[in-house]
């Protein structure tokens, strides 16, 4: 049994205190949906995770996995990760709350059944009870999938925190459920992109996708089961923040370069067809950027296809049903665009000489070498832009080392 207890930082005097019979992972932040809800500026949405360290069939110690901006402290020493010894100390923050962690080993982790907890103490909006660590209200049950809320509704899909309870052979875990829309159950190509999805997902293995645990249909319904990537969209971020430095935006594009690689290295290639910011996001866990939402998700073939186009992120062979490999690159290029002005991509189309086409080259803010590969990868015709991402992302890395070497002699 896990026991934190949250402390007055001068006194040392307990202020609250949570035990964990059944968890098999605790999470820590200000969000409603991690199992201790700490209202604190100095705690992120999302500020840490205990999981235990398994040793055969028996539970000998339980590791701290940071997440927040503000970093945690672990026995006074700032860490990213580390073992948790019972008495251990955890400060949220330099000066954020201060939580004891205490492991007391019980021949049996689960509660009597005829001892059922009573999930006393929870504050209104908790998704987990602060005792237990389970669920205090589901809107519905899908299989043992356990809905506790929506997360967002698409054309085609919604997606809402899906939680499977604990069994002899799996943690329980919070997931990421997807069900087609039931005004598209009747669309059969709504019914063949819904299927694609599972298909291909469930074929890639990219830390930078989200993994695919599970693709069922009951009755005409579809659903997918895919992993909680817990972060923040880079359009979120730029919504936020307002528009982002160069060298960051750089940054975030050659990791998407990266994830595009593998995607247009499998054999057919594979083409995502829906890159654009609110599809990026930037995980808690590592600051690591990944890449959401296959909903449109094509295996490349000269076939002419179906007309699936983002505004303003879309090139012009996707619009005609012909994408490519190149028409990720377009939207990259788009993307970075968006990165660097905060302005959607449509308000630099313009008319030259070879037809629309985005135009940043009077936008000051972009350096010179970056705008000159935004032109490239957004040209018009996939034959002049850039071979592959591998290609791209040599481009960008000269562009980050040109601005780091400038800003070194500054």
């Amino acid at each position: 049994m896990v026991i934190l207890t949250l402390l007055n930082p001068q006194s040392r005097t307990p202020l609250n205190q949570w035990s964990f019979q059944t968890a098999t992972q605790i999470r820590i932040g200000r969000s409603i949906d991690n199992h201790i809800v700490l209202l604190d500026i100095l705690v992120s949405r999302y500020h840490l995770e205990i999981c235990p360290v398994d040793s055969g069939s028996l539970r000998e110690s339980w590791r701290l996995h940071n997440l927040g901006t503000n970093g945690t402290f672990l026995d006074g020493k700032l860490v990213t990760e580390g073992i948790l010894n019972s008495g251990s100390l955890i400060q949220l923050g330099l000066t954020g709350p201060l939580l004891k962690f205490e492991w007391v080993s019980t021949e049996a982790e689960t509660p009597p059944r005829d001892q059922p907890c009573l999930h006393a103490g929870n504050r209104p909006g908790n998704l987990f009870c602060i005792q237990c660590g389970i669920p205090l209200k589901t809107q519905r049950q899908v299989r043992q999938y356990q809905i506790l809320r929506i997360l967002g509704k698409g054309g085609m899909g919604t997606t809402a925190l899906a939680w499977t309870p604990a069994t002899a052979d799996s943690p329980s875990r919070l997931q990421v459920l997807k069900e087609l829309n039931e005004e598209m159950i009747p669309v059969p190509k709504a019914r063949e992109l819904f299927q694609r999805e599972g298909r291909i997902l469930k074929t890639l293995n990219h830390d930078n996708i989200p993994a695919v645990y599970d693709a069922f249909a009951e009755g005409d319904r579809l659903y997918l089961v895919m992993e909680m990537i817990q972060g923040r969209s880079l359009a979120q971020w730029v919504s936020r923040n307002g528009p982002a430095p160069p060298t960051q935006a750089i940054d975030w594009m050659l990791q998407v370069c990266e994830v595009l690689t593998y995607l247009h290295g499998r054999q057919p290639p594979i083409i995502h067809r829906d890159l654009k910011p609110s599809n990026l996001l930037i995980r808690v866990r590592d600051r690591k950027i990944c890449v959401i939402d296959f909903g449109v998700v094509k295996e490349f073939s000269p076939t002419p296809g179906t007309y699936i186009a983002a505004e303003g992120y879309s090139p012009p062979e996707q619009r005609l049903g012909n994408p490519t490999p190149q028409s990720d690159l377009y939207a990259a290029g788009a993307t970075l665009v968006y990165l660097l002005t905060g302005q959607h991509p449509g308000e630099f189309h313009i008319n030259l000489d070879l037809g629309y086409r985005i135009d940043v080259s009077t936008i000051s803010l972009i350096p010179a070498p970056l705008r000159a590969v935004i032109a490239q990868a957004t040209s018009p015709q996939p034959s002049q832009r850039f071979a592959s991402a591998e290609e791209l992302a040599l481009a960008l890395q000269d562009c980050l080392d040109g601005l780091r070497s400038y800003q070194g002699r500054g």
